[in-house]
């Protein structure tokens, strides 16, 4: 996994709806359970978006932890 990727992770803000503010690794699962039904956004967010649904569905969170 790149390494870059994960920073982006634990670094990046949500910029728009319920959670807006909110780093991404904190959302919670059921809001990007709701994404992956309905859509991923567009661009390097709907890509960080679907790659933190990927790493919570899989419990690989402590891949996120050391980087926080």
């Amino acid at each position: 996994m790149n390494e870059k990727l994960l920073l982006d992770l634990v670094k990046t803000r949500m910029p728009f709806g319920k959670y807006k503010g909110t780093i991404l690794c904190d959302l919670p699962e059921p809001y990007l359970v709701w994404f992956h039904q309905k859509g991923f956004p567009e661009g390097k967010l709907g890509m960080l978006l679907a790659t933190l649904y990927e790493i919570k569905l899989n419990g690989l969170e402590y891949l996120l932890k050391p980087l926080r």
